[in-house]
């Protein structure tokens, strides 16, 4: 799906793991948001064109590499890691938004964070986003 098929993609709109599992990379990349997705062992394989620009790293320093210990660390906890690791553990889907306060590679930076995992019913190469609004 591309962003000429939705009306918009907004951070806080619901069924948002539907909505960016259904789209292209053209359309991940026109969000106003930042995008990472990531399988099941925790490797990136979506990063999209804001988020690198906002976090001034680019996609080729991202993709392919395990997001909590080498691309993100400071996210590496239980606000963020471990309720992924819950979920997937469960077996059961996770939405959640936070304040968080960004540290590696700037200065802390405030920013809400979205976690999203999709229902068990989901396919099992299905990815889990972090989405960052600053």
């Amino acid at each position: 799906m591309n962003t000429a098929d939705l009306p918009s993609t907004a951070f806080d709109q619901p069924d948002l793991w539907s909505v960016l599992s259904s789209l292209d990379d053209g359309a991940l990349d026109a969000l106003g948001f930042g995008v990472i997705g990531f399988d099941a062992a925790d490797i990136v394989q979506r990063y999209n064109a804001t988020e690198s620009r906002l976090a001034a790293l680019g996609r080729h320093q991202v993709v392919g590499l395990p997001l909590f210990t080498v691309v993100a660390p400071c996210m590496d906890n239980a606000l963020v890691a471990q309720r992924f690791h819950g979920a997937r553990q469960q077996a059961r889907p996770l939405d959640a938004t936070i304040d968080y306060v960004l540290t590696l590679r700037m200065r802390p930076t405030p920013v809400r964070l979205r976690l999203l995992a999709g229902p068990a019913d989901a396919p099992p190469d299905r990815l889990s986003y972090v989405c960052v609004q600053r």
